[in-house]
C-alpha cells in the first residue's frame, strides 16, 4: 500500500499544526481487501487516531479555509461525495443518482457530549483516520472518470461504489465535538458491519451531514447480480415465459359461476392486474443458469421491492461483526444500541394529492382495503401478500375467512334467541315463577339480616333465563360445534389454495440462523471454557519438576496430546443444564400466576358475598329486589379491568420467560412464546367464565348446613331461574368490553399517544430541516412510524375472540353477532395500521399460519365438552326434559317448579342463623332449589330418587352429546377434501409441463453438441484442425477451447479458431464468463440452463 502525500514543508507544517487535513487515495488490487489485519491494526496503533465513517458511493469535495492548500490538495486528491440535499431521488425512493433503488435503511442516532469544544481548544483535539471501502473491485478503472469525481461528480452510471480505491482521511478533528468510549465502539462497530456489507455486493450511501444528535440514515441497494445469487439461495420462485390456460367451465356450473361473478362485482376491489384472466404462468426456483426460461423484461422490476428488501434483510441477517464485538446480524446490533432501526421503505406516501397518473400499491391499499368505507368489499389478498408478504397475508385472508363463516353463525344465532323472545310468554316454568297464587316461600340468602321472601320476586330474571336457556339452544351448540369443525377444513383448503396461487408449492422450509441472545449465550460458554483450559495449562505448567514424565513416557504424552489437538471439537450448543434455571423459572412463574388469577377470581366472590349481604339489609325494596343482578354486574365489572389489566402483565411476562429459556431460532421463541401466552391469557379471561359455570352453587350446602368461607363468608348460590342467565351476564361484558376496549385504547389511542410523543422528541430537528427548506425523504417518514411488533397480539385477540363464540356459545347465542360486527372493524383498523401507521415489516414466507392452527384445533374440539357441560349441568335442560318424561302426571311442564323445590323446617335453622326481623309470621317450612328429601322422610335433607336419576341423564347426556358430535365432525372432514379438486389438477398439469419444457431444454443441448461434434469430424477429415486449434481434445470429450474466441465464418478451414458453444454440461467454464454475455457467445443461441 503507498500513501500519496505532498512533499511541501508547507504542508508538512500545516499538517503538524493541525490548519487542515488530507484525504489518501490507496489503489488497492483487486485481491487485496480493507478488512485486512495490517490496515486495521494501523488505525488502532497510531495514536489517537479513531475510525470516522464516511459516504461509500459517492465523492464528495470538502470546503478548506486556506484557498491555496485547497486548489493544490484538489489536484492531488480523490475525495468522497455525497449530497445533502438530494436531487432526482423520485419520492426518496433512490440513491443520489436517481436510478438505484433504496432497497433498505439503517438508522442510528449520533450521541455526542453536551459541552461542544471551543475554537481554542480545537487545535489540541485528536487525528482522525477515516476509511472507504467499496468491496469488490473491478480490473481497471477509467482514470479520467477518477478525475470527474474527484472534482464533484459521481461515478458513470452510478457505479461509484464499484471504485478500486480506498480512501483514508488523515488529519485531525478540528472543530468537532468528542465521542464518548462507548459512542466510539458503536462507531467501529458500524464500520466494520458496513464494510462487511459492501463485501457481500451492497451499495451503500449515507448522508453528508453528521447531524449533532437525531437520526442519521444509511441506505443500502442490492445490485442485479447480489439479488440473483441470494434469490438462487433463498429458491425463490418466480414465472416463467411458459403459460397454459385453465380449463373453462360448461353447462350449469358455468352459468352459476358467472352469475355469481356478476353478484359479487360490487363487492370486488378495484385493484389493477388482480385478475390475470384463464392464462396461469408456471412458476419456478429462480437460478442463475436457467435465465433464459424467466421472461425478464427489466432487471429493475423483476425483483419487486418486497422481494428485495427480503433478499437484503437475509444479507442483513447474517453479516458479521467479529473483531469489534463478535455477532452476527442486524438484530444483534439493533439489541446493543448500535443501530436504531433498520427498516425497507414504504413504495411512497399512501395519501393521494392532485392527480396521480398511476398510484402506487400502498395508495391502492389505502383506497380499497384499508378504509372504514370499504367495509362491503373483499380484501385484495393477493396485493396485501405482494406488498408484506406472505405471513401478513396469510393472517389476513384467515381472518377474511373467519369473518365470512361468522355470518351463518350470526343468522342462526339471532334465530335461536327469537326463539326464546317468541316463546318467552307460553313457557310454563317461567309462568309458574311469576304466578302470586302459588306462593312460594323461600328461604333467606343470608344468615340474620335476610328474611324469607316469595318467588315470584325473581320473574323477571326467569323470563330473561328462557331467553338463552330454551330447547333451541341445544341445536345450537351441536350447530356451533359443526360450525367449528367447518371453519378449520374451509380454512385448510383456502390456505392450499393460496399457497399454490402464491408459488410456495413443494418449498422447503428456511433454514434459520440462530438468534442474538443464543449466540450471545454461546459464546460466554465459550470463553468460559477456555478459561478453564487455560486455568488447567497453568496449573500442569506449574507442577513440580519431580512430577514430570520423562524418557519414552514424556514423548508418547507429546504425541497422544498432538493427535487429540487434530481431532475437531463437537459443536458447541446449549443444553438442558444451561436452561435448566430458566426452566425452574417458569415453571414456578405460571404456577404463581395461576395462583394470582385464582385469588383474583376468588376476591370476586368474596365481593359478591358481601355486597350480597350489604343490600339484603337494606331497607328499600327496589335495593332489595335487584340484588342479583346488581351484584352480577358490578362484579362482571370488576373482573374485566383486572382482566385488561393482567393481559398486559401477562403478555410481558410471557416474553421475558422465553427469553429465559434461551430458544435457538425465532421459529422456537414464536412457538413457545405463543404457548405461554395463550395459556395464561385463556386462563386469565376465562377463569371467571369457568366459575359462574361449573363452581358457582354446587358447593353451598342447604339450609340449616351450609358451607362457609372464613367461618364467616356463606357461599353464594345460583338465582332460582338457574346460573345460566349470570353466566350469560359475565360472558356478554367480558367480551364486548374486552373488543371495545382494546379496539379503541390499546389499538388506536396507545399508538397515537407514542407516536405524538415521538413527534414531541423529532421537532427541533424537523424545524431545522424545515427551514433549511429540505423537504422530508421517504426514509425520515418511515422512522416517523411505529415499529412492527409482529403478529402475535392480532392473532391472540381473534384466537380468545374464536373461544368466546365456540365455547360458551350454548349460553349466549348472540356471540357470532358481536363477534361479526367487531371483525368488520377489525379488519379495516388493522389495515389501516399496517398501511399508514407501521413501517414495513420484512416479507417473511410461510406456507401456513403455524402453530394458531393447532391452538384452533384444539380448542374446537375443546369446546364439544364444554358445551355439553354447561347444557348439561348449568341449564335447566335436562331437569326438564326428566320431570316432563318420568315425573309429570300429564306430561307437560305444570309443576315443574315445585318439584325443583325442596323443604326446609325453620326449627332446624342453626342458633344465629334466623332471620331477626322477619315480615313473614307463622313460618313452618320454606322452599330451596335442590333435589332432598323433606324434613319428614326418614332421611330427611339427603338427596333424593330424583337427583340420581337427574345426575344420570346429564352425564349420559354429556356421553351422546360428545360422541355425536365428534363423528358429526369426522364425517364432515372426511367428506371436505384438503385440496380441491382444481388445485390437484393444476399440480399434475403444471409437473408435466415443467417436465416438457426441462425435456426440451435437454434434447436441445444434445442437438447443439451432436452438431459442434459433427463440425469436429468434418474440420478433422481435411486435416487442418490440430493447425487451427491446438486445445482441441477428441470427439466424446468437452472442448477446451478459451471462451474469447471467435468461431471462422463460411465454414473455409483457414479462419479464426473456432468458438466454444456453451451448455449446462460445461459448468466449469461459467466462473470464467466474461461481465457481457453477448460477446462470449456471440454465434450461439442458447445461454446456460
Amino acid at each position: 500500500m503507498a500513501l500519496r502525500r505532498t512533499p511541501s514543508s508547507a504542508y508538512a507544517e500545516s499538517w503538524i499544526n493541525g490548519a487542515g487535513f488530507m484525504r489518501v487515495a490507496t489503489a488497492l488490487s483487486e485481491s487485496s481487501s480493507i478488512h485486512s489485519d495490517a490496515l486495521y491494526h494501523l488505525t488502532r496503533d497510531v495514536s489517537g487516531i479513531g475510525l470516522d465513517p464516511m459516504s461509500y458511493s459517492v465523492l464528495e469535495p470538502e470546503p478548506y479555509k486556506d484557498d491555496r492548500w485547497a486548489e493544490e490538495m484538489q489536484s492531488l486528491l480523490q475525495v468522497v461525495d455525497s449530497p445533502s440535499s438530494p436531487q432526482g431521488y423520485g419520492e426518496g425512493l433512490y440513491f443520489s443518482d436517481g436510478k438505484r433503488k433504496v432497497d433498505y435503511v439503517l438508522v442510528f442516532h449520533q450521541r455526542r457530549h453536551s459541552s461542544l469544544r471551543s475554537p481554542a481548544s480545537a487545535s489540541v483535539s485528536h487525528d482522525r483516520l477515516s476509511v472507504v471501502s467499496n468491496g469488490n473491485f473491478p480490473p481497471s478503472v477509467d482514470p479520467d472518470a477518477l478525475a470527474a469525481a474527484g472534482r464533484g461528480g459521481v461515478m458513470p452510471g452510478g457505479e461509484a461504489a464499484c471504485v478500486g480505491e480506498v480512501f483514508m482521511e488523515l488529519g485531525y478533528a478540528g472543530g468537532s465535538e468528542s465521542l464518548e468510549p462507548a459512542d466510539h465502539e458503536m462507531r467501529l462497530m458500524r464500520q466494520e458491519f458496513e464494510a462487511n456489507l459492501q463485501d457481500a455486493g451492497l451499495e451503500i450511501e449515507r448522508d453528508k451531514e453528521i447531524k449533532a444528535h437525531g437520526p442519521s440514515f444509511t441506505r443500502l441497494h442490492a445490485p442485479w447480480p447480489v439479488l440473483c445469487r441470494e434469490a438462487e439461495f433463498l429458491k425463490i420462485r418466480v414465472p416463467t415465459k411458459t403459460s397454459y390456460e385453465l380449463k373453462e367451465e360448461s353447462g350449469f356450473g358455468s352459468s352459476m359461476s358467472t352469475m355469481w361473478r356478476k353478484i359479487n362485482q360490487p363487492f370486488q376491489p378495484k385493484v389493477p392486474r388482480q385478475d390475470q384472466g384463464r392464462t396461469r404462468y408456471l412458476s419456478h426456483s429462480f437460478s442463475r443458469e436457467k435465465l433464459h426460461l424467466y421472461n425478464i423484461t427489466s432487471k429493475e422490476t423483476f425483483f419487486d421491492n418486497t422481494t428485495r428488501g427480503r433478499i437484503v434483510y437475509e444479507i442483513l441477517r447474517r453479516t458479521v461483526c467479529v473483531r469489534t464485538c463478535q455477532t452476527i446480524g442486524i438484530s444483534t446490533l439493533i439489541a446493543k444500541g448500535v443501530y436504531d432501526a433498520a427498516f425497507p421503505l414504504h413504495d411512497g406516501d399512501f395519501r393521494i394529492i392532485g392527480e396521480v397518473e398511476e398510484r402506487n400499491e400502498r395508495q391502492i391499499l389505502h383506497e380499497e382495503w384499508a378504509r372504514y368505507s370499504a367495509f362491503y368489499k373483499y380484501q385484495p389478498i393477493d396485493l396485501v401478500r405482494k406488498y408484506f408478504g406472505e405471513k401478513i397475508g396469510l393472517y389476513f385472508a384467515w381472518l377474511g375467512v373467519y369473518t365470512q363463516l361468522l355470518i351463518p353463525a350470526s343468522i342462526v344465532g339471532i334465530i335461536v334467541f327469537g326463539y326464546g323472545v317468541a316463546t318467552v310468554d307460553t313457557n310454563i316454568p317461567s309462568l309458574e315463577m311469576c304466578d302470586d297464587s302459588l306462593n312460594f316461600t323461600m328461604c333467606p340468602l343470608c344468615d340474620g339480616a335476610c328474611d324469607f321472601w316469595h318467588l315470584s320476586t325473581a320473574c323477571g330474571t326467569a323470563r330473561a333465563s328462557h331467553l338463552f336457556d330454551n330447547p333451541a339452544t341445544v341445536f345450537f351448540a351441536i350447530f356451533m360445534s359443526l360450525w367449528a369443525v367447518l371453519f378449520l377444513e374451509h380454512w385448510k383448503r383456502r390456505q392450499i389454495s393460496l399457497s399454490f396461487n402464491w408459488g410456495l408449492t413443494g418449498t422447503e422450509d428456511d433454514e434459520e440462523h440462530p438468534r442474538p441472545k443464543y449466540e450471545t449465550i454461546l459464546l460466554q460458554k465459550r470463553q468460559r471454557k477456555q478459561k478453564t483450559k487455560k486455568k488447567k495449562k497453568k496449573s500442569e505448567q506449574q507442577k513440580p519438576e519431580d512430577g514430570t514424565v520423562r524418557g519414552k513416557d514424556r514423548w508418547r504424552q507429546k504425541l497422544l496430546s498432538a493427535m487429540a489437538a487434530g481431532i475437531p471439537n463437537p459443536i458447541d450448543k446449549l443444553t438442558w443444564k444451561d436452561r435448566l434455571p430458566g426452566y425452574f423459572i417458569n415453571v414456578s412463574s405460571i404456577l404463581f400466576m395461576f395462583a394470582l388469577t385464582f385469588s383474583v377470581v376468588f376476591s370476586v366472590i368474596i365481593y359478591r358475598i358481601t355486597i350480597s349481604a350489604l343490600m339484603a339489609m337494606s331497607p328499600d325494596p327496589a335495593i332489595k329486589s335487584n340484588v342479583r343482578v346488581t351484584v352480577s354486574a358490578t362484579a362482571v365489572i370488576i373482573n374485566l379491568v383486572v382482566i385488561l389489566i393482567l393481559d398486559e402483565i401477562y403478555g410481558s411476562v410471557a416474553v421475558w420467560l422465553t427469553e429465559l429459556e434461551i430458544p435457538k431460532t425465532d421459529t422456537n421463541f414464536e412457538e413457545r412464546l405463543i404457548l405461554k401466552a395463550f395459556l395464561l391469557k385463556f386462563m386469565n379471561a376465562y377463569a371467571p367464565i369457568f366459575y359462574v359455570a361449573f363452581f358457582k352453587g354446587r358447593f353451598a350446602g342447604r339450609p340449616g348446613n351450609y358451607t362457609y368461607v372464613f367461618n364467616n363468608f356463606r357461599m353464594e348460590e345460583c338465582a332460582p331461574g338457574g346460573c345460566l342467565i349470570e353466566l350469560c351476564i359475565q360472558l356478554s361484558i367480558i367480551m364486548l368490553g374486552k373488543q371495545l376496549i382494546q379496539n379503541n385504547i390499546f389499538e388506536i389511542g396507545i399508538p397515537k399517544l407514542k407516536k405524538l410523543v415521538r413527534a414531541i422528541k423529532d421537532k427541533g430537528s424537523a424545524v431545522k430541516e424545515k427551514e433549511q427548506g429540505k423537504p422530508p425523504q421517504q426514509w425520515n417518514l418511515d422512522y416517523a412510524l411505529a415499529a412492527f411488533d409482529g403478529l402475535t397480539p392480532e392473532y391472540m385477540e381473534m384466537i380468545i375472540q374464536f373461544g368466546f363464540v365456540s365455547l360458551f356459545v350454548a349460553s349466549f347465542p348472540l356471540a357470532p353477532l358481536f363477534a361479526l360486527l367487531n371483525n368488520i372493524i377489525e379488519i379495516r383498523l388493522d389495515a389501516r395500521k399496517f398501511v399508514a401507521e407501521l413501517r414495513r415489516p420484512v416479507a417473511i414466507r410461510a406456507k401456513d399460519i403455524g402453530i394458531w392452527y393447532n391452538i384452533l384445533s384444539g380448542m374446537g374440539k375443546f369446546s364439544v365438552i364444554i358445551n355439553a357441560f354447561v347444557i348439561s349441568f348449568t341449564s335447566d335442560f335436562i331437569p326438564r326434559l326428566v320431570y316432563q318424561y318420568m315425573y309429570s302426571p300429564n306430561g307437560t311442564m305444570h309443576g315443574f317448579i315445585d318439584h325443583t323445590l325442596s323443604y326446609f323446617n325453620v326449627s332446624n335453622f342453626k342458633p344465629g342463623t334466623m332471620p331477626t326481623n322477619s315480615n313473614h309470621k307463622d313460618i313452618s317450612f320454606c322452599r330451596y332449589k335442590d333435589y332432598r328429601e323433606p324434613p319428614w322422610s326418614l332421611d330427611a335433607y339427603q338427596f333424593s330418587k330424583q337427583y340420581w336419576c337427574v345426575l344420570a341423564a346429564r352425564l349420559a347426556f354429556v356421553i351422546l352429546f360428545q360422541n355425536l358430535v365428534m363423528f358429526l365432525s369426522l364425517v364432515v372432514a372426511w367428506v371436505i377434501p384438503d385440496v380441491p379438486k382444481n388445485i390437484v389438477e393444476q399440480l399434475k398439469r403444471e409437473k408435466k409441463l415443467l417436465v416438457d419444457v426441462f425435456l426440451q431444454e435437454e434434447k436441445e443441448k444434445f442437438q447443439l453438441i451432436q452438431s459442434l461434434f459433427s463440425k469436429d469430424n468434418t474440420l478433422k477429415a481435411g486435416g487442418n484442425l490440430f493447425e487451427q486449434s491446438p486445445f482441441f481434445s477428441a470427439p466424446g470429450r468437452s472442448s477446451t477451447l478459451p471462451s474469447g474466441q471467435t468461431q471462422a465464418s463460411g465454414g473455409d478451414g483457414g479462419g479464426a479458431p473456432r468458438a466454444r458453444c456453451r451448455a449446462a454440461s460445461f459448468s466449469q467454464f461459467t466462473r470464467r464468463s466474461p461481465s457481457s454475455p453477448v460477446n462470449e457467445n456471440g454465434s450461439s443461441r442458447h445461454t446456460a440452463v
